[in-house]
C-alpha cells in the first residue's frame, strides 16, 4: 500500500475514534465545580467560548484566532518549523501575555501518544514563530499552541502535522503507576475521575532515593499535560504551590470524560528537563500496576 493510502486509512480510523470519544464525553453529564485557586494551584483547561463542553486543542480556530503551520517536516530531519497565530483581524498576533515564563507554549505529540515534545519557540516582530523541531518517524502528529493574547482569554489551538513515509501506529502504552527515565523513577498516586478535580501526586526518585532538590522550570517544580486518547483533547495543569523541592509534586486535574489519557510530566533536575509519561484510565478506578518507559520530551 502506498504512503497516501496508508495516511488516508489512518486518518479515517482516527475520525471513528474521535467520534466515539466525543460520544463518551457527552454521556458524562453535569460537571462538578473546579477547586479554588488555593486548592488547585495554577490549573488551566482551555475551553471553547462558544461551547463550554469543548476541551482545548480540538480546534484549529477558536474565538477568532487560528493556528497556521507554515513548514513541512521530513522524518528524522531537524527542521526550522514556523507557524503563526492569526487574530480576529486576520493578521499575525504579536502581543501575548507571559504565562509561566513564556508567551507561548508549543507541544507536539504523535497521534498514537508515544512521542511528546514540549518546546518554546521564538517570535519575530512580525508574529512568525519558529522552533528547531525533529520528528523522528513518519506518521500523524498533533501540534498545540497554548497562549493568552494580550487583552484576551487563554486558548489552546491544535493543528495536525503529517510526516510523509511508511509508518505503523503503535498501541497505547499500558496503564501504569510508574515511569522510568534516565535513571529516575516517577510514581503516580491518585486517579482521574471524569467531571471532578482529581488530586494527582507524582513522586520523583533516583537510584532508590527521593529527589528533594528539584529545580524550578518555567516557574514551577513540574508541569503536567494530559491528552485524551483518540481525539487528543488537551489539558494543561500546574502544581499546587509548595516550598518543598520534591520529591512530591501535587496537581489537581479535571478531565472531561471517561476514557484513556496519556499524562506527561516535565521536571528539572541536574540542570536537565526530563519527561515522565503515564497512561491512566478515567473512570474512578485505580490504574494497573505496570512499569512504563517514558519518551524524551526535550
Amino acid at each position: 500500500m502506498n504512503t497516501a493510502a496508508r495516511l488516508g486509512l489512518y486518518v479515517a480510523g482516527l475520525a471513528v475514534v474521535f467520534g466515539g470519544a466525543l460520544g463518551v464525553g457527552s454521556a458524562v453529564g453535569d460537571v462538578a465545580p473546579a477547586p479554588t485557586a488555593s486548592q488547585a494551584g495554577h490549573q488551566s483547561m482551555n475551553m471553547s467560548t462558544t461551547n463550554s463542553d469543548t476541551p482545548g486543542g480540538l480546534q484549529v480556530s477558536q474565538s477568532g484566532y487560528t493556528l497556521n503551520p507554515l513548514t513541512a517536516i521530513a522524518a528524522g530531519q531537524p527542521t526550522d518549523f514556523k507557524f503563526t497565530v492569526t487574530g480576529p483581524d486576520g493578521k499575525p498576533v504579536t502581543a501575548y501575555e507571559v504565562e509561566h515564563d513564556k508567551k507561548l507554549h508549543f507541544i507536539v505529540a504523535s497521534r498514537d501518544l508515544t512521542l511528546f515534545q514540549h518546546v518554546h519557540p521564538e517570535m519575530t516582530p512580525d508574529g512568525v514563530w519558529s522552533i528547531k523541531l525533529t520528528l523522528p518517524e513518519a506518521g500523524a502528529y498533533r501540534a498545540f499552541a497554548d497562549f493568552t493574547p494580550t487583552g484576551g482569554s487563554g486558548l489552546t489551538l491544535g493543528a495536525d502535522l503529517q510526516v510523509a513515509g511508511e509508518f505503523q501506529p503503535k498501541p497505547l502504552p499500558q496503564a501504569s503507576r510508574t515511569a522510568s527515565i534516565d535513571g529516575y523513577n516517577v510514581t503516580l498516586d491518585g486517579d482521574l475521575v471524569p467531571g471532578q478535580a482529581s488530586k494527582l501526586t507524582l513522586k520523583v526518585s533516583k537510584d532508590g532515593e527521593p529527589v528533594t532538590d528539584l529545580q524550578p522550570y518555567l516557574g514551577a517544580y513540574g508541569h503536567l499535560v494530559a491528552l485524551r486518547a483518540g481525539d487528543l483533547a488537551y489539558l494543561h495543569v500546574h502544581p499546587e504551590e509548595s516550598k518543598a523541592a520534591g520529591p512530591d509534586i501535587t496537581f489537581y486535574a479535571e478531565v472531561p470524560s471517561r476514557g484513556d489519557y496519556r499524562l506527561f510530566l516535565d521536571f528539572k533536575h541536574g540542570d536537565t528537563v526530563r519527561t515522565a509519561a503515564f497512561t491512566a484510565h478515567a473512570d474512578g478506578t485505580a490504574a494497573a500496576e505496570t512499569d512504563s518507559a517514558a519518551p524524551h520530551g526535550h
